[in-house]
């Protein structure tokens, strides 16, 4: 019955799930309350109509397992890569064993010069638990890559539902209103920050801007 509705949330990404991720899916079904968060420091808050309307964050360098896919869809990308991180999470790693979940999972994205639609290589990473950050398990996939990822300084916004491409260029567009004319950060790279896993209909998220160096 997990494995069904996962296939059903695949179906909506246009994706088909391969028989072979009912381990994983019913894996992380298990482990799902165990969910380390990538660790930050608050900076800044700062608030519109008594809501935080976005937050001001550093985070520290860190060891990261990274997949790029390059599909039609954002959706499709971002959920073929999330396939491949789950099978190395839950046991396809050199020390065959289950990793632990960490949230978020980032997705980072490219606009296009004309700044209306996104590149269609999409990289989304898993951050390593930190009893792993030292020694990295190998990952059995050689399209995961484990990379040490600088500090980064972000300001991020909370959003809830389906990411698509749609969604996304239009969650950009309403917070650069918010912020308002500003050269501190990126204007052509973004992350999608997920909280929950797909089959979440409201799912948390969040856009990061990146602070420029």
């Amino acid at each position: 019955r997990l494995f069904a509705h996962w296939e059903a949330v695949a179906s909506t990404h246009r994706v088909n799930l391969p028989r072979d991720m009912a381990g994983p899916i019913a894996q992380m079904a298990r482990h799902r309350q165990a969910r380390e968060p990538v660790p930050y420091v608050s900076l800044s808050q700062h608030g519109k109509c008594e809501a935080a309307a976005y937050e001001e964050r550093q985070y520290p360098a860190g060891k990261w397992a990274c997949v790029t896919m390059g599909e039609p869809m954002y959706e499709q990308s971002i959920s073929m890569s999330f396939m491949k991180l789950m099978r190395y999470i839950c046991k396809e790693n050199s020390v065959g064993c289950h990793l632990g979940m960490t949230v978020p999972v980032l997705n980072e994205i490219h606009l296009t010069k004309e700044g209306t639609e996104l590149e269609r290589e999409v990289l989304t990473a898993y951050y390593l638990p930190g009893e792993f950050q030292q020694s990295p398990p190998v990952p059995m996939d050689p399209e995961i890559h484990i990379t040490e990822r600088a500090p980064l300084r972000v300001i991020t916004r909370v959003f809830y539902g389906m990411t698509t491409e749609e969604t996304i260029l239009r969650e950009i567009s309403l917070f650069w209103e918010l912020l308002g004319s500003t050269d501190t950060v990126l204007r052509d790279t973004y992350i999608v920050a997920s909280y929950e896993n797909p089959s979440v209909p409201q799912r948390r998220n969040e856009l990061w801007f990146l602070c420029r160096a």
